[in-house]
């Protein structure tokens, strides 16, 4: 009897700890399936935005304000044509310009922002006006444009008016916003501070000089 006791008593045991210890491995194994989990998400979430950080010439996502909306709809004003907003962000250019009667296209690397631009456009009665396409703006032709917005910063300015001079039409208008491009003159200016648009009309910009590059002398020391 004692031998049997000290049997079921010592089967009894190491069962319960068995059976603790596959409970906490079962937890174990959940809590690394949700972080690892939560850590691709984070990093699908995330990439879009990260990665063109990690470019030549980084273009960030800033939002335009309600007023440099206004001004670029200014310089828009008794224009026709289609439109092109290059590095459209949320869309809320496209869609602006769309409300406006504009046949308008965005151009964007972020696919999240994409989607996104998409659905404000769907929601504000535009998207058979809109469109917008994930990819790199220097990967794009943009010579069928007649209206072009471009919200850049200040490195690749020289390399985007050489390349929108080589591809628009002599009837084109561009407008930059935030940073004026470096050598094109511009037709007309709205705004002040962050909120300043240039416009710039491509038929007076080839049949004018452009502002020199060169810098002023440098004194004797």
């Amino acid at each position: 009897m004692s031998k049997a006791l000290a049997s079921e008593s010592c089967t009894v045991g190491p069962q319960k700890d068995s059976k603790g210890g596959c409970r906490r491995t079962s937890w174990g194994l959940w809590v690394t399936v949700g972080v690892g989990g939560a850590v691709v998400a984070l990093y699908s979430v995330a990439t879009p935005f990260i990665t063109p950080a990690l470019r030549r010439v980084c273009l960030p996502f800033v939002p335009a304000t309600p007023a440099q909306i206004q001004n670029v709809l200014k310089m828009l004003e008794n224009r026709s044509g289609s439109l092109v907003d290059i590095g459209s962000g949320d869309g809320r250019i496209v869609i602006a310009a769309a409300k406006r009667g504009f046949e308008a296209v965005g151009y964007e690397l972020n696919p999240w922002l994409v989607w996104y631009s998409r659905y404000r456009a769907w929601r504000d009665g535009v998207h058979q006006n809109t469109k917008f396409y994930i990819s790199d703006l220097w990967k794009v032709s943009f010579s069928r444009y007649t209206n072009v917005v471009v919200f850049g910063v200040p490195q690749m300015m020289p390399q985007l008016e050489k390349k929108l001079e080589e591809e628009l039409e002599c009837n084109a208008r561009i407008i930059a916003c935030r940073f004026p491009f470096p050598c094109w003159i511009p037709d007309h200016t709205a705004g002040e501070g962050i909120d300043t648009v240039w416009a710039y009309d491509l038929k007076h910009s080839r049949g004018r000089g452009t502002k020199s590059l060169e810098s002023t002398p440098e004194t004797e020391s």
